[in-house]
C-alpha cells in the first residue's frame, strides 16, 4: 500500500475549509503552487448520463413510503454509518448499516437518509458526499479523496440511481442543529449525526424507530426473495467448491477451508455475510467457531456453517456437517441421521399459520426422543422437554429470521417475532443440532467430539414453505454419494 497520503494543503484553500491532515511522516512537505495549479486543470468531464435506476428502487420506494405513515409529522433520520478504523489509518471495509440500505439501495460511508415532514407525508432526502473536490486539491491530498479510493457518483448521478433528491451530506449536521419539531433516528453508526440531534431525540422514540424498521423486514417482497436465492446459490457453489479442496485442507488447516469459500463469496457477491464456521472434529461442537486455525483429519466430520452476501446486502445462512474422507462411520451416521430426522420435522411445520415456535418445539422433540433412546438422559420425553436437559446437547434455538442481517429482524417485538405467526414471505433457517462435547463425561468416550449441524433457508409460502437451499443434499447416503462424485 503507497504511503504518500495526505501532504499539506495548498495555500488556495479557504479559511472556511477544514485543512487536509498531513500525515506525520509523509516525504513530500507539501505542495507547491505550481503543482497545486497543475493538478486543477486538464481532467475530462466524466459525469455519467443517462443511468437507469436501481432494480430495487420501487420496493425502496414503497418502503420508504410505509415508514412516512407509520410516523407522521415527524424528521426521521437514518445513517449509513462511518469508516471503523481497523489499525492506525488504515479501516475495516465499510458495510452500510442495514436500515439505510432497505431503504435507499445505497451503500456508500457517511450517508443519511432524511424523511421531512410535509402536509401530506414526508419529503425524502439522501445525503451524500459528493465528488472530491478537484479545486481545493481534495482528490488527491486527502486519504478519503477519490484518486485514493475510488470515483464517487455525483449528487445528479445518485438522485437518478436511488430515486431520491440529493444533497451534501457535510451541511447536514448544522442544518440538523437548527431542526425544530419531534425528530428521531437510528442510533449506533453515525456519531456525528447523533451529536447533532442530541437534544432533541430521546432513547424511547428512537427505539420505536429502530424496532418499527426491524419489523418491516420480517416479510420479504419479490426482490428480496430472488436476492436470497441468489446468495444461497451462491452458497451451494462455494461448499462444492470446498469439498474438491478438502485434500489440500488436509495438507493445511481449517484456514484452507474458509479461504476457499470466500473467494467464491468474492467473486460472486459483496462478501461473506457472517464470519464462517470451519469447524472439523470436535472444534464442531464451538457453536460459533471462527478461529478456523484447526486441523483437517481424514475420520472426523467437518461442520461448514457459511453465506454468501450479495451485492445487495442479503446473506444466507448454510450448514452442512460433512465427513472429511467423503464415508460417515457407523455412530456419525447415527447422529447425522437423527439431526436430519429433526430438521425434517421443523420444515415440516414451518406454513402459513404456524407459530414462529412450531418448527423449534417438533424438532426438538426428534432429538430428546433420540437422546433418551440412546440412553443419554433418562425419559420420559416429556419430562425431559419440561425440564429443558435435551439443552445440554442440542444446546440453541432451531432457527431464526434471515435476511439483509443473518439474525434478521433482530430488534423486532417478541411478540411480532418469536411469539409471532408465520406469514407467506418470511424466510428462517431451520438448524437442528447435537453436540456432544470432548470433556463431556455423561456421555460414552465415542460420542465425545462429535458435533452435527443441518441448515437450511426456508420461505414460507401461501401453501407451505420451499427450501430455498435444495440445492444441497441432507440425506447422508446423498451426501456421501455428492461428495463422490466432486472428487470424482
Amino acid at each position: 500500500m503507497s504511503d504518500e497520503l495526505n501532504p499539506a494543503v495548498p495555500d488556495e484553500a479557504t479559511e472556511a475549509e477544514e485543512p487536509i491532515k498531513q500525515r506525520k511522516n509523509g516525504l513530500y512537505p507539501g505542495v507547491s503552487d505550481e503543482l497545486a495549479d497543475n493538478m486543477r486543470s486538464g481532467w475530462a468531464d466524466t459525469e455519467l448520463r443517462d443511468l437507469a435506476p436501481i432494480p430495487q428502487a420501487a420496493e425502496t420506494a414503497r418502503r420508504r413510503a410505509a415508514l412516512s405513515a407509520r410516523f407522521p409529522g415527524e424528521r426521521l433520520v437514518i445513517p449509513a454509518g462511518n469508516l471503523k478504523t481497523r489499525s492506525n489509518d488504515t479501516e475495516y471495509a465499510f458495510r452500510a448499516a442495514t436500515e439505510y440500505a432497505y431503504l435507499t439501495g445505497n451503500q456508500t460511508e457517511d450517508g443519511v437518509l432524511v424523511l421531512e415532514p410535509t402536509a401530506d407525508g414526508h419529503r425524502a432526502t439522501i445525503y451524500l458526499l459528493p465528488r472530491s473536490d478537484r479545486e481545493n486539491g481534495e482528490f488527491w491530498l486527502s486519504g478519503q479523496g477519490e484518486l485514493w479510493v475510488g470515483r464517487r457518483h455525483s449528487l445528479t448521478e445518485s438522485e437518478a440511481l436511488y430515486g431520491i433528491p440529493a444533497a451534501d451530506v457535510r451541511e447536514l449536521a448544522d442544518a440538523l442543529r437548527e431542526a425544530t419539531g419531534p425528530v428521531r433516528v437510528v442510533r449506533g453508526h453515525d456519531a456525528g449525526i447523533e451529536a447533532a440531534l442530541a437534544d432533541k431525540v430521546t432513547a424511547e422514540r428512537d427505539e420505536e424507530l429502530r424496532v418499527f424498521l426491524s419489523e418491516a423486514r420480517l416479510v420479504k417482497d419479490e426482490f428480496e426473495i430472488g436476492e436470497l436465492q441468489k446468495a444461497v446459490d451462491s452458497t451451494v457453489r462455494g461448499f462444492e467448491d470446498v469439498v474438491k479442496v478438502l485434500d489440500k485442507a488436509e495438507a493445511t488447516s481449517e484456514r484452507y477451508i474458509e479461504g476457499t469459500f470466500f473467494l467464491r463469496a468474492r467473486v460472486e457477491g459483496n462478501d461473506i455475510g457472517y464470519g464462517s464456521i470451519c469447524a472439523s472434529g470436535a472444534h464442531a461442537c464451538t457453536l460459533h467457531w471462527v478461529r478456523n486455525d484447526g486441523p483437517v483429519r481424514s475420520g472426523d466430520l467437518l461442520l461448514l456453517d457459511a453465506g454468501v452476501e450479495t451485492h445487495t446486502l442479503y446473506t444466507a445462512d448454510v450448514t452442512r456437517t460433512l465427513p472429511v474422507d467423503g464415508t460417515y462411520t457407523d455412530l456419525q451416521r447415527t447422529i447425522y441421521d437423527a439431526v436430519y430426522e429433526a430438521q425434517e420435522a421443523g420444515i415440516a411445520a414451518v406454513k402459513p399459520g404456524a407459530k414462529f415456535r412450531d418448527f423449534h418445539d417438533a424438532s426438538q422433540r426428534v432429538l430428546t426422543e433420540k437422546l433418551v433412546e440412546w440412553g443419554l438422559v433418562e425419559g420420559p420425553v416429556e419430562r425431559v422437554l419440561e425440564l429443558g436437559l435435551q439443552r445440554r446437547w442440542t444446546l440453541h434455538g432451531t432457527g431464526h429470521m434471515l435476511g439483509m442481517d443473518v439474525h434478521d429482524c433482530a430488534v423486532a417485538r417478541t411478540e411480532a417475532y418469536v411469539d409471532g405467526t408465520l406469514e407467506p414471505g418470511m424466510v428462517l433457517t431451520v438448524e437442528p443440532g447435537l453436540y456432544f462435547q470432548a470433556d463431556d463425561l455423561t456421555v460414552p468416550e465415542e460420542y465425545r467430539g462429535i458435533g452435527v449441524r443441518i441448515e437450511d433457508d426456508i420461505l414460507v409460502t401461501a401453501d407451505g414453505n420451499r427450501n430455498l437451499s435444495a440445492g444441497l443434499p441432507r440425506r447422508s447416503e446423498d451426501v456421501e454419494a455428492w461428495m463422490a462424485s466432486l472428487k470424482g
